[in-house]
């Protein structure tokens, strides 16, 4: 895959997507589905070095990247996050005349809606390669409710799964 064509579809997912794990379904259409240059289980394994790792969620998009065409695809994801943040200047000054505007607000309220959707579209095929026994249901579910009913950080639900897994694999064997 060139450069230049990986960059592009990195880049859509960036621009369409109004945060890192937003982007997801996009990715996996693009490189899972459609041109086949990465696996579910590779992109499960992006999406977790990229929360396991410091910065913003859309790191994984270089994981994915090197997956894909190794330093180059990294380097491609990599420019690709970073050439929407060139756009936040006049956006922001756009959204600052107009979020009192109904006919805009609704119009933000739609895009929220469609990216819940969209991110919903490829969580669930995600999770399907993720979850493989009754411990990962255990801990996907109790992680979900620990999020929904919770003000429990993120950070500490994700070291708790990984606290249950390894307790999981030493009562295994």
């Amino acid at each position: 895959m060139s450069f230049a064509l990986l960059y592009a579809l990195f880049l859509k997912a960036s621009l369409s997507s109004f945060s890192g794990l937003a982007s997801l379904p996009i990715i996996r259409q693009d490189l899972v589905m459609k041109r086949h240059v990465v696996t579910d289980h590779q992109l499960n394994t992006a999406v977790v070095i990229g929360r396991t790792t410091p910065g913003p969620l859309g790191l994984y998009m270089i994981s994915a990247g090197y997956y894909v065409a190794g330093a180059r695809g990294a380097l491609a994801a990599g420019l690709a996050l970073t050439t929407p943040a060139l756009l936040v200047i006049p956006l922001m000054v756009f959204a600052g005349r107009s979020t009192g505007n109904p006919r805009v607000q609704q119009m933000l309220r739609a895009v929220v809606l469609a990216t819940a959707g969209v991110s919903l579209s490829a969580t669930l095929p995600l999770a399907a390669d993720a979850l493989h026994s009754p411990l990962a249901y255990c801990v996907a579910g109790g992680s979900c409710a620990l999020l929904l009913f919770t003000e429990l950080d993120t950070l500490w639900v994700m070291l708790g799964a990984v606290i249950v897994g390894l307790l999981g694999l030493l009562l295994k064997h």
